[in-house]
């Protein structure tokens, strides 16, 4: 007899795991072993063993507080490489979809799914196959295609970009944190090593610069 394959769900709304647990409770072949509100509590509850075993896959949601869908699946795919990560998400924008799968991400599906295709596609990841419609496959070519096509950041990190990016539209450090769920402290962290990477001496000089290498 084939054991159950093992999920966990990561969202941050109670009405979306409340769906997809009776989804998946429905299926013969699969059970719910967890569930987390946000990815740093995921993380958390798979490095203190609370669960009652490990799941096999994690439908992961993209954007969450304390820490979102692309920084949770970075951690668990390096500290848990058995397990496969499945992004569920209502986002399709080019830049996220490549952040995903660069993460680690085995596949990346909208929330717009029909319960059978997200069966389909947990039953895939357990086998290593990855699942993308024909929709999100053209976004990770144009994502790929974008990135080829910038010029190089000095040396840059996605995040770092990011940061960047919003510094030059006049964010705060709150106004950041805000939009890229993570905290005042990492953002502070990233604006020092902008500020480092790029020699400049503060925040204004670095919105001047991202204008001046047309990266904004």
């Amino acid at each position: 007899m084939n054991p159950n394959i093992k999920v966990m769900i990561v969202d941050d709304h109670d009405m979306v795991r409340v769906g997809l647990r009776t989804y998946i409770s429905l299926e013969p072949g699969l059970e719910v072993v967890g569930e987390a509100s946000n990815g740093q509590s995921a993380f958390d509850q798979l490095k203190e063993e609370s669960l009652t075993s490990l799941p096999d896959v994690i439908l992961m949601d993209l954007t969450m507080p304390v820490l979102d869908g692309i920084g949770a699946t970075k951690l668990i795919c390096d500290q848990f490489p058995q397990i496969k990560v499945i992004m569920l998400t209502s986002f399709l924008e080019e830049a996220k979809v490549l952040e995903a799968v660069e993460s680690g991400a085995i596949s990346y599906m909208l929330k717009t799914v029909s319960s059978d295709q997200l069966i389909h596609a947990i039953q895939s990841a357990y086998r290593g196959m990855p699942v993308m419609n024909a929709e999100v496959s053209q976004a990770l070519t144009r994502g790929i295609r974008q990135r080829s096509e910038l010029p190089e950041q000095e040396g840059l990190t996605t995040r770092e970009r990011e940061v960047l990016l919003l510094i030059a539209e006049g964010k705060s450090n709150k106004d950041i944190s805000e939009e890229l769920f993570i905290s005042i402290k990492t953002v502070k962290t990233h604006v020092s090593n902008l500020l480092m990477k790029c020699e400049l001496d503060d925040r204004t000089q670095l919105a001047i610069f991202a204008h001046r290498k047309g990266w904004v």
